[in-house]
């Protein structure tokens, strides 16, 4: 039987630590796992790391301040040993009844990673509505086939986060960043609970992140190895308007304007050109840097992070 690794990061969850690793063990005890639940408090400034501290069995990972949710999750997700790799909330809205179920469908359509799916979500309208626009844009932008990214219930094989390292809110793009390695990605319906303690995290800052890193995603996706093509494209562009800025410049100097009274035409020109130039110099630099970062042996493992304490609670 694979070995099963429950990750879950936690702020500010004295009031769900303890039912949620009772939940966790109950779960993982009726189905035989071999099993280790790894707990990550990411800079609780209540009781939360008072409770984990009682809680057993337990790898408990204690961070020096608050990284956010992705390094949390990267801290644990790094310091799991298990075949299987199973992350999901602190705030008990996830339901650990559905680990089971992830097993059995990654297993039996051969998948590298099963994301949950809330498709009936017991959150408030305001946190559903934002929800749904990230989710569009993401469809837009990413294109990784998942109809609810931000669920944190997921199922992973452990080979999957070999060489990677997560940051800012990428916590949310874990399956189009696999794909994009060739990983086999999949989906299934999760259950969703209602917050019964505590308050949510979520705020309009965590949007703001998470679409900048939906379009580092989308870089990474189409022009990582590549970036000249993107930057050298638009600063060929540039460099075209500039052309017919010239020409209109020309022109209009030929058929007797007075360009002592209109500047706009050469400015143009002088800018465009100027402009197409540097796109197409930052181009060849990015080539450059990124030759240089797949080169170097360790890529992909520098942290952003600090973990202050990692504790083996038996």
């Amino acid at each position: 039987m694979k070995t099963v690794s429950i990750v879950v990061p936690v702020y500010n969850e004295e009031g769900n630590v303890k039912e949620l690793h009772q939940e966790i063990m109950d779960v993982c005890t009726s189905q035989g796992y071999e099993y280790e639940i790894i707990f990550i408090n990411d800079g609780s400034s209540d009781r939360t790391d008072e409770i984990c501290r009682t809680l057993k069995p337990l790898k408990y990972i204690e961070m020096r301040r608050n990284f956010g949710q992705t390094a949390a999750m990267d801290a644990g997700i790094h310091a799991a040993t298990g075949d299987y790799i199973i992350t999901m909330d602190g705030d008990r809205q996830n339901d650990p009844a559905d680990i089971p179920k992830l097993i059995e469908y990654l297993e039996a359509n051969d998948l590298d990673v099963v994301s949950g799916w809330r498709k009936n979500r017991k959150d408030t309208p305001a946190k559903k509505f934002v929800s749904r626009g990230a989710n569009l844009l993401r469809t837009l932008i990413v294109k990784d086939h998942i109809h609810d990214s931000g669920c944190s219930l997921k199922i992973y094989r452990r080979e999957c986060f070999e060489g990677l390292t997560l940051y800012g809110e990428q916590h949310r793009f874990i399956p189009a960043l696999l794909e994009i390695r060739g990983f086999k990605v999949g989906e299934m319906v999760v259950n969703h609970r209602p917050r019964t303690a505590g308050v949510t995290k979520y705020n309009w800052k965590r949007t703001v992140k998470g679409f900048v890193d939906m379009v580092s995603v989308w870089f990474w996706n189409h022009y990582a190895s590549r970036p000249l093509h993107l930057l050298g494209g638009i600063g060929m562009a540039f460099f075209a308007l500039g052309l017919a800025s010239g020409i209109w410049s020309v022109v209009l100097f030929l058929t007797g304007y007075d360009m002592s009274d209109n500047l706009m035409a050469p400015l143009l020109t002088v800018f465009f050109i100027v402009l197409g130039i540097m796109m197409f110099i930052f181009g060849l630099m990015s080539e450059i840097l990124l030759k240089i970062y797949f080169n170097t042996s360790d890529a992909g493992y520098r942290k952003a992070y600090s973990i202050k304490e990692v504790v083996e609670i038996k």
